[in-house]
């Protein structure tokens, strides 16, 4: 089987200014090695050249991957994001998720956006929502459309819903998007006016962050499909700039050193 070729020039599609903010007062911080990372293939550089906004203080990679890249990366899924994964196990932790969201919407169309092993669509389905999922990954949508839900491998922004969405969750997603304002833009033009955001991700302000970047022993900062290293403060900003208002905070129970955060559309 031949090996894809791809040049160097066609990887990463480098930022010229902050993905955030827009800001060109950006400058080179810490750096990663993915070669290590289950997901890594020898035709992506190894190492990841992480930025610091000087502006909104935002930490983001140099550049994200083109679209030859994403096939690449996508033509591999780790076990922990093909649907079925630990079902009952999943499970327990996908209820926990959506009873933080049932004091702000108890009914209406979920949309777990990235939804991986499809626990979280699976249980908000089970708890009354009519469940809809979006991923980038073609046998996970496929998976799940024969299990009987409507899903889509596209890019959100591009796909039109036939009613407003009550919910939406984006689990540990938007780090993998290179620019993620866009996408909220997006979700509130979607959303009920009363709709409800559910978000996870890591987070660099807490002391376990800190101490792993000390010791050298971050994962992240060579987790190979991120292009984003979020604060919770400069989450809520970017929340709040798009039209959600940040209601409750939490600690992620889905990965290591991750927060979790509800917001409603105002």
């Amino acid at each position: 089987m031949k090996r894809a070729v791809i040049s160097s020039m066609e990887i990463r599609k480098k930022y010229e200014t902050c993905p955030l903010c827009g800001s060109g007062k950006i400058r080179e911080s810490l750096v990663g090695d993915c070669r290590d990372h289950p997901l890594y293939r020898p035709e992506i550089p190894p190492t990841m050249q992480w930025m610091d906004c000087g502006v909104c203080h935002h930490q983001f990679v140099d550049g994200y991957f083109s679209d030859d890249a994403l096939k690449l990366i996508f033509s591999k899924t780790n076990e922990n994001q093909k649907v079925g994964y630990q079902l009952e196990k999943q499970r327990i932790i996908s209820a926990r998720i959506i009873e933080k969201v049932i004091p702000y919407k108890a009914s209406g169309i979920w949309l777990d956006l990235g939804f991986g092993n499809g626990s979280l669509l699976f249980t908000a389905q089970e708890y009354g929502f009519d469940a809809i999922g979006v991923d980038l990954r073609e046998d996970n949508v496929d998976v799940m459309k024969k299990l009987g839900f409507e899903a889509y491998c596209d890019l959100v922004q591009d796909l039109d819903f036939s009613k407003n969405l009550s919910v939406v969750s984006m689990m540990d997603v938007l780090e993998h998007i290179p620019y993620p304002k866009t996408v909220l833009d997006s979700l509130f033009s979607k959303m009920e006016k009363d709709g409800c955001l559910i978000i996870s991700m890591p987070n660099t302000e807490n002391i376990i962050w800190k101490q792993l970047t000390l010791q050298k022993s971050n994962p992240y900062l060579g987790e190979i499909e991120h292009y984003h290293n979020f604060s919770r403060t400069r989450l809520f900003s970017l929340l709040e700039e798009c039209g959600f208002k940040p209601m409750k905070y939490g600690i992620s129970e889905r990965y290591r050193v991750c927060m979790e955060i509800v917001a409603v559309k105002q």
